[in-house]
């Protein structure tokens, strides 16, 4: 099977690894795919992880569903960016979710997904981070036989939620440039509860 990751992050690695183990044929498209790649390319399937394009609407309707995208949030919760520390912020489920492309963002119809717990006070972005990526390639792995034979029946997200863009998190980026990532979760939402 030819599949198609779409990715501009490492943390996709591990993923990229283990598909190429269990024999598939991977192509990594780390720019923004089009019709012409498409046709060069022919994937059977394409996996969206991390990826910072939004796939054109040409491109999804060439691939007649057979777009996925892996999302560490519970949808539909936290589209779009920094899903993680939104969660956090607005005090929202936390988890990850494999989707179906569609034309909105983080919109599609849910394949797999699974809500995860974490002790605020024991975690930092950066580790609450780290384990969603966890979670997500041990769901994947799981799933994997069933994802690539499409034999998921996709179920629609609940209405409500909520979506972020990169922008959104602006005034509170300069508590992330002097404290790191490693900064605990507890001590980042008190810095950003007084930015308010």
């Amino acid at each position: 099977m030819k599949v198609a990751v779409l990715t501009n992050n490492e943390v996709s690695r591990p993923l990229i690894d283990w598909l190429r183990e269990t024999g598939e044929d991977v192509e990594v498209i780390s720019e923004k795919i089009d019709l012409h790649m498409l046709e060069r390319i022919q994937p059977d399937l394409i996996v969206s992880y991390s990826y910072r394009y939004i796939i054109g609407e040409d491109v999804i309707s060439a691939m007649n569903g057979g777009i996925i995208n892996l999302h560490i949030s519970y949808l539909p919760w936290n589209k779009g960016a920094d899903p993680n520390i939104w969660s956090f912020l607005e005090n929202t489920p936390k988890g990850v979710t494999i989707h179906k492309i569609d034309e909105g963002l983080d919109t599609g119809e849910i394949l797999v997904q699974e809500e995860l717990v974490f002790n605020e006070a024991e975690e930092t972005l950066a580790s609450s981070y780290e384990k969603l990526h966890e979670a997500m390639l041990d769901m994947f792995r799981a799933n994997w036989k069933y994802l690539r034979e499409k034999r998921i029946i996709p179920a629609r997200q609940k209405k409500g939620g909520s979506c972020h863009k990169s922008a959104d998190l602006d005034k509170y980026r300069h508590i992330i440039a002097e404290h790191g990532y490693t900064i605990p979760v507890k001590e980042f939402k008190r810095l950003c509860a007084e930015i308010k």
